[in-house]
């Protein structure tokens, strides 16, 4: 992985590398990412757009990026593995992905949830993301709340 960082989480036997999956794991991102066919997954590899942590040399969560208009950074997909939720491995990712995209000059990183998802609309409050709009209409009808966290770099 380039740029490698290693993250304390939030019990201190709990190392956790972060950084940009490879090509050499295509295979294990297809098996987090099911809605992206080997061909997309493998062009988001080539442009470092999707993050891993690594426990033990095995994923245990995922960040992919997406680009709305092709110029805002968009969290397309985060998945953290059920028994390493609530351990600051989804907070690990986001910070290497915000740093990723301040150092780029970015200044701004979207998000979404579904309007009934009250959970993952909590998480992203409590990770410093705002909202700034909603989706009517889409996800059979369900709709889609929009949020925004400003960057800096740190």
């Amino acid at each position: 992985m380039s740029e490698l960082i290693v993250f304390k989480g939030s019990n201190s036997n709990k190392d956790y590398n972060v950084g940009f999956a490879t090509l050499n794991e295509i295979s294990d991102i297809a098996e987090w990412d099911q809605a992206l066919s080997s061909a997309q997954i493998l062009w988001k590899l080539q442009h470092n757009e999707i993050i891993i942590a690594r426990k033990d040399e095995r994923i245990v969560g995922f960040i992919r990026l997406e680009y709305l208009w092709s110029k805002y950074p968009y969290i397309g997909l985060i998945r953290v593995e059920r028994d390493r939720q609530r351990q600051g491995v989804g907070k690990q990712l986001l910070a290497f992905a915000e740093n990723h995209l301040a150092s780029r000059g970015l200044n701004r990183l979207y998000s979404s949830s579904q309007v009934d998802e009250a959970e993952p609309q909590q998480w992203h409050r409590h990770v410093g993301f705002k909202e700034c709009g909603i989706i009517n209409g889409i996800n059979d009808g369900i709709g889609e709340i929009l949020f925004v966290k400003e960057l800096t770099l740190e």
